[in-house]
Protein backbone atom coordinates (compact mmCIF):
# COMPACT_ATOMS: atom_id res chain seq x y z
CA UNK A 1 0.00 0.00 0.00
CA UNK A 2 1.45 3.09 -1.09
CA UNK A 3 -1.21 5.61 -1.26
CA UNK A 4 -3.84 6.65 1.32
CA UNK A 5 -7.01 4.96 0.89
CA UNK A 6 -8.39 8.03 2.56
CA UNK A 7 -7.02 11.12 0.04
CA UNK A 8 -4.88 9.70 -2.49
CA UNK A 9 -1.65 11.09 -0.46
CA UNK A 10 1.50 9.29 -0.92
CA UNK A 11 2.52 7.03 2.46
CA UNK A 12 5.75 8.24 3.79
CA UNK A 13 5.99 4.13 5.30
CA UNK A 14 4.52 1.05 4.97
CA UNK A 15 1.84 0.81 7.21
CA UNK A 16 0.91 0.71 9.79
CA UNK A 17 1.21 4.89 9.68
CA UNK A 18 0.03 7.53 9.42
CA UNK A 19 -0.71 9.41 6.68
CA UNK A 20 0.82 13.16 5.92
CA UNK A 21 -2.10 15.08 4.14
CA UNK A 22 -4.67 14.17 6.44
CA UNK A 23 -3.54 12.29 8.99
CA UNK A 24 -5.39 9.07 8.57
CA UNK A 25 -4.19 6.20 10.63
CA UNK A 26 -3.56 3.43 7.81
CA UNK A 27 -3.24 -0.49 8.22
CA UNK A 28 -2.82 -3.08 6.37
CA UNK A 29 -4.90 -5.96 7.81
CA UNK A 30 -5.88 -9.56 6.98
CA UNK A 31 -8.70 -9.79 4.99
CA UNK A 32 -10.92 -12.87 6.34
CA UNK A 33 -12.12 -15.81 4.65
CA UNK A 34 -14.31 -18.72 5.05
CA UNK A 35 -14.19 -22.28 3.92
CA UNK A 36 -15.05 -25.70 4.28
CA UNK A 37 -13.75 -28.81 4.27
CA UNK A 38 -16.30 -31.04 3.53
CA UNK A 39 -16.19 -34.70 4.03
CA UNK A 40 -17.49 -38.36 3.57
CA UNK A 41 -17.05 -41.89 4.86
CA UNK A 42 -15.33 -43.85 2.23
CA UNK A 43 -14.97 -47.72 2.38
CA UNK A 44 -11.43 -49.30 1.49
CA UNK A 45 -9.70 -48.63 -2.16
CA UNK A 46 -8.48 -51.37 -4.36
CA UNK A 47 -4.73 -52.18 -3.18
CA UNK A 48 -5.10 -50.61 0.47
CA UNK A 49 -2.85 -51.82 3.00
CA UNK A 50 -4.23 -52.01 6.45
CA UNK A 51 -7.34 -49.66 8.06
CA UNK A 52 -9.89 -49.78 4.97
CA UNK A 53 -12.07 -47.07 6.67
CA UNK A 54 -11.69 -43.41 6.45
CA UNK A 55 -12.73 -40.51 5.62
CA UNK A 56 -12.46 -38.36 2.43
CA UNK A 57 -12.23 -34.50 1.76
CA UNK A 58 -13.86 -32.57 -1.76
CA UNK A 59 -11.47 -30.80 -3.92
CA UNK A 60 -12.14 -28.58 -6.32
CA UNK A 61 -9.66 -27.60 -9.37
CA UNK A 62 -9.37 -23.84 -9.50
CA UNK A 63 -9.88 -22.29 -12.81
CA UNK A 64 -8.78 -18.71 -12.26
CA UNK A 65 -5.51 -17.10 -10.53
CA UNK A 66 -3.97 -17.40 -8.30
CA UNK A 67 -2.83 -20.78 -8.85
CA UNK A 68 -5.42 -21.73 -11.50
CA UNK A 69 -5.24 -25.36 -11.78
CA UNK A 70 -4.19 -26.70 -8.63
CA UNK A 71 -7.10 -28.17 -5.97
CA UNK A 72 -8.94 -25.95 -3.90
CA UNK A 73 -11.28 -26.37 -1.02
CA UNK A 74 -14.26 -24.65 -1.06
CA UNK A 75 -13.98 -21.25 0.16
CA UNK A 76 -13.97 -17.14 -0.01
CA UNK A 77 -13.66 -14.00 0.82
CA UNK A 78 -16.34 -12.48 3.51
CA UNK A 79 -18.09 -9.61 1.82
CA UNK A 80 -18.28 -6.23 4.20
CA UNK A 81 -19.14 -7.43 7.71
CA UNK A 82 -20.22 -11.60 6.95
CA UNK A 83 -19.26 -14.03 9.31
CA UNK A 84 -16.88 -16.65 7.66
CA UNK A 85 -19.06 -19.12 8.64
CA UNK A 86 -21.56 -17.33 6.70
CA UNK A 87 -18.65 -17.11 3.99
CA UNK A 88 -17.69 -20.62 4.23
CA UNK A 89 -21.66 -21.34 3.33
CA UNK A 90 -22.12 -19.46 0.87
CA UNK A 91 -18.72 -20.05 -1.29
CA UNK A 92 -19.57 -23.35 -0.84
CA UNK A 93 -23.04 -22.60 -2.41
CA UNK A 94 -21.55 -20.89 -4.99
CA UNK A 95 -18.57 -23.02 -6.14
CA UNK A 96 -20.36 -26.45 -5.57
CA UNK A 97 -24.12 -25.69 -6.53
CA UNK A 98 -24.98 -27.69 -3.14
CA UNK A 99 -25.98 -26.34 0.76
CA UNK A 100 -23.40 -27.52 3.32
CA UNK A 101 -23.67 -27.99 6.83
CA UNK A 102 -20.82 -26.49 8.48
CA UNK A 103 -19.61 -28.68 11.79
CA UNK A 104 -16.30 -27.94 14.39
CA UNK A 105 -14.11 -25.03 13.16
CA UNK A 106 -10.56 -26.54 12.26
CA UNK A 107 -8.69 -23.25 12.85
CA UNK A 108 -7.72 -19.66 11.69
CA UNK A 109 -4.43 -19.50 9.57
CA UNK A 110 -3.02 -16.40 8.61
CA UNK A 111 -1.41 -16.41 4.73
CA UNK A 112 -1.07 -14.65 2.08
CA UNK A 113 -2.65 -14.20 -1.31
CA UNK A 114 -1.44 -12.74 -4.69
CA UNK A 115 -4.00 -9.84 -5.99
CA UNK A 116 -3.43 -7.16 -9.04
CA UNK A 117 0.01 -7.36 -8.68
CA UNK A 118 -0.13 -7.17 -4.90
CA UNK A 119 0.51 -9.69 -1.88
CA UNK A 120 -2.44 -9.29 0.70
CA UNK A 121 -2.41 -10.63 3.99
CA UNK A 122 -5.40 -13.00 4.56
CA UNK A 123 -7.11 -14.92 7.80
CA UNK A 124 -8.63 -17.84 6.56
CA UNK A 125 -10.98 -19.51 8.54
CA UNK A 126 -11.89 -23.61 7.99
CA UNK A 127 -14.96 -25.41 9.43
CA UNK A 128 -15.26 -29.37 8.58
CA UNK A 129 -18.83 -29.67 6.82
CA UNK A 130 -20.61 -32.31 4.85
CA UNK A 131 -22.67 -31.88 2.16
CA UNK A 132 -26.54 -31.35 2.37
CA UNK A 133 -29.22 -32.83 -0.43
CA UNK A 134 -28.81 -32.95 -4.28
CA UNK A 135 -25.56 -33.00 -6.82
CA UNK A 136 -22.48 -30.65 -7.18
CA UNK A 137 -22.70 -28.89 -9.91
CA UNK A 138 -20.17 -26.63 -10.30
CA UNK A 139 -19.43 -22.71 -11.30
CA UNK A 140 -17.17 -23.38 -14.22
CA UNK A 141 -16.04 -19.51 -13.62
CA UNK A 142 -14.91 -21.09 -10.22
CA UNK A 143 -13.80 -24.66 -10.93
CA UNK A 144 -13.19 -27.43 -13.69
CA UNK A 145 -13.86 -30.76 -11.63
CA UNK A 146 -13.88 -32.04 -8.32
CA UNK A 147 -12.48 -34.86 -6.60
CA UNK A 148 -12.84 -36.67 -3.04
CA UNK A 149 -9.09 -37.11 -1.47
CA UNK A 150 -8.36 -39.22 1.17
CA UNK A 151 -8.11 -37.33 4.17
CA UNK A 152 -5.05 -39.19 5.42
CA UNK A 153 -3.04 -38.51 2.05
CA UNK A 154 -3.90 -35.26 0.77
CA UNK A 155 -2.87 -33.77 -2.51
CA UNK A 156 -1.19 -30.49 -2.31
CA UNK A 157 -3.34 -27.38 -1.87
CA UNK A 158 -3.80 -23.88 -3.29
CA UNK A 159 -2.58 -22.11 -0.60
CA UNK A 160 -0.58 -23.19 2.46
CA UNK A 161 -3.47 -22.45 4.79
CA UNK A 162 -5.45 -24.93 3.04
CA UNK A 163 -2.56 -27.61 3.95
CA UNK A 164 -2.33 -26.92 7.69
CA UNK A 165 -5.93 -26.54 7.80
CA UNK A 166 -6.78 -30.04 5.91
CA UNK A 167 -3.35 -31.75 8.51
CA UNK A 168 -5.28 -30.08 11.45
CA UNK A 169 -8.68 -31.74 10.49
CA UNK A 170 -6.78 -35.50 10.31
CA UNK A 171 -5.40 -35.34 13.68
CA UNK A 172 -8.42 -33.88 14.76
CA UNK A 173 -10.65 -36.99 13.18
CA UNK A 174 -8.33 -39.60 13.67
CA UNK A 175 -8.07 -38.64 17.37
CA UNK A 176 -11.41 -38.72 17.82
CA UNK A 177 -11.64 -42.37 16.54
CA UNK A 178 -9.00 -43.01 19.00
CA UNK A 179 -11.21 -42.74 21.76
CA UNK A 180 -14.77 -43.97 20.14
Amino acid sequence: MRHCPRCGGVLAQVPPTICGTCGYEVYFNPRPSGGAIVLRAYEGYAGDEGDKHGEEFLVIRRVRGPRAGWWDLPSGFCEGFEHPADAAVREAREELGVEIELGDLVGMYIGTYEFQDEVLPVLDCYWLATLGTGEITLDSAEASEYAWMRLDAPPPLAFATMDSAVRDAQIRRSSVRLFL
